[in-house]
């Protein structure tokens, strides 16, 4: 799985778009477009990056281009970013008073 392209995918505000409209069902690309005020050339630029990068799919039925949502894609880059939340969030004031407690402490003590 290659994260860069995902996540380069996800950085468009369009591409976003289109991923939570094929949340609902698979859509022709023409009803992919529609809500966009962007030529249907530019749509199948946003769709050829999220294919790229294995979001969605594109399926020819007839005379109709089909785009399908491909999840497992968007699981590996969720699995990587919850990575990240296995560490619990660092009070600083705490550890500030923690510092501070023990820095007073080696004042207090004797030197030997």
């Amino acid at each position: 799985m290659n994260l860069d392209a995902i996540f380069a995918a996800l950085a468009d505000p369009t591409r976003r778009a289109i991923l939570t409209m094929l949340l609902e069902d698979d859509m022709a690309v023409t009803d992919v477009a529609a809500p966009f005020e962007m030529s249907l050339a530019a749509i199948s630029k946003h769709l050829k990056v999220l294919a790229e990068a294995r979001l969605i799919s594109q399926e020819r039925r007839g005379r109709v281009i089909w785009c399908k949502l491909e999840p497992d894609a968007m699981r590996a880059a969720t699995v990587w970013i919850a990575g990240f939340g296995l560490f619990e969030a660092v009070d600083l004031d705490a550890f500030e008073r923690f510092l501070e407690g023990e820095l007073s402490e080696q004042q207090d003590q004797p030197s030997a």
